[in-house]
């Protein structure tokens, strides 16, 4: 359910996707500080588990100092320079690492179809697919923790980790093609294919609060360029 404290899908996925345009101005290391200081303040405020979001940042932290110890090394010994390239990174992932984890895909599902008006076949398998990629994680780990149960952990020397990691990763794609398989009969003997008129499992409401995500998300896309 949305509320003014919990906005909806649609408006987070904005918060996602409308900061991109800003990235692609900041040209200096001021206005990526400056918007990354708006994006905390903007998007914060909504996060639940920030062991979750500290670990998705972790990532793009990573890329981050990649893309700045390359543009340091090829661009001239630059500071500046060196610090836009990686706050304009950042930038661009900061507000995905805040709202992704608090979208669910049936939510998200619901609203595409309700608001959007998208076609719901569509919306429906892709829901089921995001619900899929949302479960690997579980699926990698019950594959790793079965696997050193009988022995074949990842422990000792490099190949045996590299041997272990590549086992592990082919019974997980067998695990997930089952699993893709019986969700596809199941959405079969359904109806899914045949139906013509669905029923969703929420409404999908527009809230003030999504409302003020989405102007926060505006904002953001356009700061950058007006600080050029």
């Amino acid at each position: 359910m949305t509320t003014a404290s919990n906005p909806g899908p649609l408006s987070m996925l904005a918060g996602c996707l409308l900061p991109v345009a800003g990235a692609l101005a900041i040209r200096s290391a001021a206005p990526g500080l400056i918007g990354i200081g708006l994006e905390l303040a903007a998007f914060g405020w909504l996060v639940r588990d920030w062991h979750r979001t500290l670990r998705g940042l972790a990532f793009g932290a990573v890329a981050a100092a990649g893309i700045a110890f390359t543009t340091w090394l090829y661009g001239g010994h630059d500071v500046d320079e060196t610090a836009a390239a990686a706050l304009r990174i950042l930038y661009l992932i900061l507000p995905s690492a805040l709202l992704l984890p608090l979208i669910r895909p049936s939510s998200l599902a619901d609203h595409l179809a309700q608001r959007l008006h998208l076609p719901a076949r569509g919306v429906v398998a892709a829901s089921a697919a995001l619900q899929r990629v949302d479960s690997i994680g579980d699926s990698w780990r019950q594959v790793q923790r079965a696997r050193r149960s009988r022995g074949l952990g990842a422990d000792g020397t490099p190949f045996r980790w590299v041997r272990a990691s590549a086992g592990s990763a082919f019974a997980l794609l067998v695990t997930e093609l089952r699993q893709a398989g019986l969700l596809a009969v199941a959405m079969d003997a359904r109806g899914f294919e045949t139906a013509h008129r669905r029923t969703w499992a929420e409404d999908a409401p527009w809230h003030r609060g999504d409302t003020l995500i989405l102007l926060f998300a505006v904002g953001l896309g356009a700061l950058p360029w007006l600080l050029r």
